[in-house]
C-alpha cells in the first residue's frame, strides 16, 4: 500500500473510534493535507536537504560531473518560481539544484532601513526570515502540485477510467518535493561567537541545512567584490566554526553542513595581530604575512606595537584607522592558508572570493589546498559583480596571442565593445563561459556554483523593459506581448495567480470543511478559466 492509502486507512481508523460527532470527517481528505504538509517542521527539513546535499557531495567526489549549482533568492515567491521551472523544464526532477540566499540581497532588498549595502547593517533576523519564507513558498508549490494531482484522480474516479487513475495514483506516491537545500548567507556572524551561534539556531530552526561564513571583521564587513575587507585571525574565526557546529549538534542536525569562505585575495587589512603561543603555529603564521618593518628600540614613537620575529624587533605598519596591513602580494597565499585551516577546523566546504572568474587562477589554489586535504571541495560565486563578458575575451584574446593567432581585428582595450559581439573571438569566449562551471568543477573540484544576485537583475531588466513599453506607444500591448502571452505560449504556471497564490487549495479546504454548503472561488465566473 502507498503512504496515501496508509493514511486513508489510519485516519479512517481515528475517524471511526471518536463515533458519530466525526462521522462528517472525510480520511481521504486529511490523507491528502497530510501529503500537503509532508515537513512539519524547519528541523524536518534542514535533516531532509542536509542528507540530500551530503549525498551529493558524496557523488560528486566519484564523478565531477555531479557538480550543483543554486540561483539566490530575495523572496520566497522567486524561490518557488525557480523550482516550479526546474521541474517543469528537467523531467520532473530537481536533482542537484539548490537555492542561495544572499546576505547582500537581504540588505538591499528586505531591511525595515531600505536599501543597505553589504555590511552587515541589516536586521540580523531577517536572514532567518527569509529562510522560512522561502520553505513556506516551497512546501506551498508541493501543496498546489498536488491539489491538482488529486483534481485529477478525482476525475479519473468520475470518468471511470482505471488506467488514468493507477497513474495519477502512481505520481501522487512518487511525488517529488520542491524543497531543495538552501545554502544560507550568514555573513561575518553578526557579532562575537555566540551571536553566531545564536543567529545559527535561527537559521536552522528555519530549515537551513547549509550556513556560510566568512572570515572578515563583523562590525567592518564589506561585500566580497568591493575594496575595504578586513580579516581576522583564524582563532577568532574558527571560534565561529565551532559556534555553528555546536548550533547543528544541539539541534540534532549531526551532518549540517559549513562552508567556510575567505576573502584574503582581495583583503590587504586585518584589525588583530594573531596571537602566537609557540613558533610556527597558527598565529605565527597570519603574522608572518603583516608588512612589516625592523626598528631599533631606540626608534620606537609612543604609542607603537612591536613584535619579536626571528629574534629581531619588528613594527607592522599601521595605517591612520589602526588597522595593519598585509605584504602586497600574498592574497593567493593566504587564501590557501586559509582554507586548509578551515577545514581542519571542522568546515565542510570552502568558498574562495576571487577578483576575476578564472578558472586557471581557481585550480592553482584549489590544488594547492588539495595537496594536503585531498577532497578539499569549493563553493564558488559566480557573481555578477564580475564582468563576464569582458573577461572572457580577454583570456580568448590573450589565448590566441600565446597560439600565434592574427588579433589585429581587436582592440583589447575595447573587447566589450558591441561590434565584437559576433565575432570568432566573442564565439570563443561565450563557448567558455558556456562551459565554465563543468569545467572548473572538473579541474577545481568544485562541487556548488552559484549566482548570487541573478533575480536582482532580472527583476530590474524585466521592468525596465515593461515600463518602456508600457508606458510608451505600445500601452496595452507592451504588457500583453511581452509578458502575459509569454506566459501563455512558455506554459508558465503564475499566468493563474489565483491558482499560484493558493485559491484552489482555499476551494479544497472549503470543501473539506463545509461540504456542499461551500462558498468557493473557483465557478464558473472565475475569470482565470480563460486560461483553461
Amino acid at each position: 500500500m502507498s503512504s496515501y492509502t496508509n493514511d486513508i486507512a489510519a485516519v479512517s481508523a481515528v475517524i471511526e473510534a471518536k463515533g458519530s460527532s466525526w462521522d462528517p470527517i472525510n480520511a481521504e481528505s486529511i490523507a491528502r493535507m497530510r501529503a500537503q504538509n509532508k515537513f512539519k517542521t524547519g528541523l524536518d527539513i534542514a535533516q531532509y536537504t542536509a542528507d540530500v546535499m551530503n549525498a551529493d557531495m558524496a557523488a560528486f567526489d566519484a564523478d565531477k560531473a555531479m557538480y550543483t549549482q543554486s540561483l539566490g533568492c530575495w523572496h520566497g515567491f522567486i524561490g518557488q518560481q525557480k523550482m516550479i521551472s526546474i521541474k517543469k523544464h528537467f523531467g520532473g526532477k530537481t536533482d542537484r539544484r539548490y537555492l542561495y540566499l544572499s546576505g547582500w540581497m537581504v540588505a538591499a532588498l528586505r531591511s525595515d532601513f531600505g536599501p543597505l549595502p553589504d555590511q552587515s547593517m541589516h536586521e540580523k533576523t531577517s536572514v532567518a526570515a527569509l529562510v522560512a519564507e522561502l520553505y513556506t513558498f516551497l512546501r506551498q508549490a508541493d501543496a498546489r502540485e498536488l491539489g491538482g494531482l488529486f483534481r485529477d484522480l478525482d476525475a479519473a474516479r468520475e470518468e471511470g477510467d482505471s488506467a488514468k487513475e493507477a497513474s495519477v495514483q502512481d505520481a501522487i506516491d512518487n511525488h517529488v518535493t520542491h524543497v531543495v537545500p538552501i545554502i544560507a548567507d550568514i555573513d561575518a556572524g553578526f557579532g562575537n561567537a555566540e551571536a553566531t551561534y545564536l543567529m545559527a539556531k535561527q537559521m536552522i530552526e528555519a530549515g537551513a541545512c547549509a550556513l556560510q561564513i566568512e572570515n572578515q571583521v563583523a562590525d567592518e564587513k564589506q561585500c566580497g567584490h568591493q575594496d575595504g575587507k578586513v580579516t581576522v585571525p583564524h582563532a577568532d574565526f574558527h571560534s565561529k566554526i565551532r559556534a555553528l557546529r555546536h548550533a547543528f549538534l544541539e539541534l540534532g542536525i549531526d551532518n549540517g553542513i559549513i562552508v567556510s569562505r575567505t576573502d584574503s585575495e582581495g583583503a590587504g587589512l586585518t584589525k588583530e595581530i594573531a596571537v602566537v603561543k609557540e613558533p610556527g603555529d597558527q598565529g605565527d603564521r597570519y603574522n608572518s604575512f603583516l608588512d612589516v618593518e625592523e626598528i631599533d628600540v631606540a626608534d620606537m614613537a609612543e604609542g607603537d606595537v612591536f613584535f619579536n620575529r626571528d629574534g629581531k624587533l619588528v613594527r607592522p605598519k599601521r595605517l591612520p584607522s589602526g588597522l595593519y596591513q598585509f605584504r602586497q602580494g600574498t592574497g593567493i597565499e593566504r587564501c590557501v592558508f586559509d582554507s586548509i585551516e578551515a577545514i581542519k577546523a571542522g568546515a565542510d566546504l570552502l568558498w574562495i572570493e576571487t577578483a576575476t572568474p578564472s578558472v586557471a587562477d581557481i585550480a592553482e589554489m584549489m590544488n594547492a589546498v588539495r595537496e594536503e586535504i585531498p577532497d578539499a571541495k569549493l563553493v564558488y560565486n559566480n557573481s555578477p559583480s564580475f564582468n563576464w563578458t569582458l573577461n572572457f575575451r580577454q583570456q580568448a584574446f590573450d589565448a590566441m596571442v600565446e597560439a600565434g593567432e592574427d588579433v589585429s581585428a581587436y582592440d583589447r582595450a575595447a573587447l566589450m565593445s558591441a561590434e565584437y559581439d559576433e565575432s570568432e573571438l566573442s564565439a570563443r569566449a561565450d563557448e567558455k563561459i558556456r562551459t565554465f562551471q563543468a569545467d572548473s568543477a572538473r579541474e577545481a573540484n568544485i562541487f556548488h556554483h552559484l549566482i548570487t544576485l541573478p533575480t536582482y537583475h532580472t527583476a530590474a531588466l524585466s521592468t525596465d523593459n515593461l515600463a518602456k513599453e508600457y508606458f510608451g506607444d505600445a500601452g496595452m500591448l507592451g504588457y500583453v506581448a511581452g509578458v502575459q502571452r509569454k506566459e501563455i505560449r512558455q506554459g508558465i504556471a503564475c499566468v493563474k495567480h489565483q491558482n499560484m497564490s493558493g485559491s484552489d487549495m482555499g476551494d479544497d479546504h472549503k470543501e473539506y470543511f463545509a461540504g456542499e454548503n461551500a462558498l468557493k472561488a473557483g465557478g464558473a465566473n472565475n475569470t482565470s478559466n480563460q486560461f483553461s
